[in-house]
């Protein structure tokens, strides 16, 4: 037979349940604008009396208990979270390109007036005006004056894309740096929700942390997640501790980052040529490293070769346009082709006009000289300049073809050397058409990069609105909750009163008659 207070003790239930409930509403709304929070539900359990003993009265073992707050659950789905990540990699990808990419373009900065074809055409120019008055002083130092600009053009180009090239490496070590930060977060995260979990408890706000810390990891590098069950007797909704694998590099099985069942991580380390080429990305265990220590030597170590690393994300993004060591002559990366192309441009014009320059004559001598120089020990494109003799006499330069007066025809020749098709830079190809080349593959690959990462963009969006839908704080829905979680503790309260009442009436009103 049920108790006397039974009724008393199903109120309070009542209460305490709406109660939680109004309490978890208020959690939600206050954490509307939190950045990584996912609404909170509590989960209403009702109390049953039913037992198997025969001697229970029938209608008295039907009667429940109430209700109570089974636990207070994420409202989460892992798809969508999963879905989020694969994109999110593919747009700190394309977006890394994209930003390298924009700052080649600046450099270059083609078509423009200041740019190396507009520098280039000015000298061509001043050439076609020397080949018309050979003899001016006037029109001499103004071809010496272009060659010069020709000349720092280069040099800036060359010294501008190497500067990026710095930042490229520098930016790259910082993301290194973030990624170890991240992964060391989520080890230490997975301890607390080691400690908590196996009193049955659900630390729901730790799991939000840690997940929108993957969130960020996956902007880095392209990531997986799994669960590893915690020790004791956690709650079935309890997640446990995350193992985050890196995925499209190391063997089939990936990089472990983050082990949940052993409670360790894994740190990256780049290592760079001399030329801050990306030569390996180490992945070992910091706790097993020693001061000065090579990490690549620490005992499980895994290595990756930058020509190898495939883990979409910033990181590889920046690897690609910064460059990577392929094999012991060979480096990659779109930056490198640039400064390499450059290099190949300047050798091959400086070659042919020096050529041309030598066949004429000028008006001091009947000696040869070289118009423009390279330092055999640095970049071409970086070093190439006026030589001295030109500088100091502009009656060196030749002008004629065979020291007649009034002869330009050198001059000529020497304006048309940036057209010529024999040149060493391929089949029929020109100086002027190969700088074209370049200038259109750079317009090409920097307007894909933007479009992959637009749609890669609008892809991670749509999911995200997908997640946002599932997990996200609605204002309206909480508000919705609260005036029927609060009427529900109204009725509850009033539920408590009337039963009050009526032991009220058996205590003090009963047995009176006949007194």
């Amino acid at each position: 037979m049920s108790s006397t207070f039974h009724g008393l003790e199903v109120a309070k239930r009542a209460l305490s349940t709406q109660q939680a409930a109004l309490y978890t509403t208020s959690h939600n709304i206050s954490n509307a604008n939190t950045e990584g929070y996912s609404r909170q539900r509590v989960n209403f359990e009702q109390i049953s009396t039913l037992t198997g003993s025969r001697n229970t009265e029938r209608i008295a073992s039907q009667i429940g208990s109430g209700v109570q707050a089974g636990s207070i659950e994420r409202i989460r789905d892992k798809f969508l979270d999963v879905q989020f990540r694969n994109e999110n990699s593919k747009v700190g990808y394309y977006e890394s390109k994209a930003n390298a990419m924009d700052q080649m373009e600046s450099i270059m900065n083609e078509p423009s007036e200041s740019g190396l074809a507009n520098s280039m055409d000015q000298f061509w120019q001043a050439l076609q005006d020397l080949s018309v008055n050979p003899e001016d002083s006037g029109a001499r130092s103004v071809v010496s004056q272009r060659g010069m600009a020709v000349a720092e053009t280069f040099n800036y180009l060359s010294k501008s894309l190497n500067g990026v090239r710095g930042d490229l490496k520098n930016q790259t070590d910082v993301t290194t740096k973030e990624l170890n930060s991240i992964t060391n977060q989520i080890n230490n995260l997975n301890n607390q929700i080691g400690e908590i979990e196996p009193h049955g408890h659900v630390p729901n706000d730790l799991y939000d942390e840690r997940d929108r810390l993957v969130d960020r990891l996956s902007t880095i590098a392209d990531v997986s997640v799994t669960y590893e069950k915690s020790s004791g007797q956690p709650s079935e909704i309890a997640m446990g501790k995350a193992t985050i694998t890196l995925n499209g590099s190391g063997d089939e099985n990936g990089i472990t980052l983050v082990d949940g069942a052993e409670g360790s991580v894994n740190h990256l380390h780049v290592s760079y040529d001399d030329d801050n080429n990306v030569d390996n990305l180490t992945f070992y265990n910091p706790s097993e490293l020693n001061e000065g220590q090579d990490p690549a030597t620490v005992a499980d170590a895994q290595t990756v070769t930058g020509n190898s690393f495939g883990s979409n994300g910033e990181l590889k993004g920046l690897i690609e346009m910064n460059g990577y060591v392929v094999s012991d002559t060979e480096v990659g990366g779109f930056y490198n082709q640039m400064l390499d192309g450059l290099d190949e441009m300047a050798s091959a014009f400086v070659s042919e006009f020096n050529e041309i320059h030598r066949s004429g004559a000028n008006l001091v001598d009947e000696e040869s000289y070289d118009f423009f120089e390279i330092n055999p020990d640095g970049r071409a494109a970086a070093t190439i300049g006026v030589t001295d003799d030109i500088k100091n006499d502009k009656d060196k330069i030749a002008a004629s073809a065979n020291g007649d007066s009034g002869d330009g025809s050198n001059a000529v020749l020497l304006a048309e050397a940036m057209n010529n098709k024999d040149v060493d830079l391929g089949n029929k190809t020109s100086v002027k058409s190969y700088y074209e080349s370049m200038i259109g593959e750079i317009g090409v690959i920097s307007q894909e990069a933007s479009r992959m990462a637009n749609n890669a963009g609008v892809l991670r969006q749509q999911v995200e609105e997908n997640r946002s839908s599932v997990s996200a704080v609605s204002l309206d829905e909480e508000m919705t909750n609260m005036i029927k979680f609060q009427h529900a503790y109204n009725a509850s309260a009033r539920n408590m009163t009337t039963v009050d009442e009526m032991l009220d009436r058996i205590i003090n009103n009963m047995g009176l008659v006949g007194r």
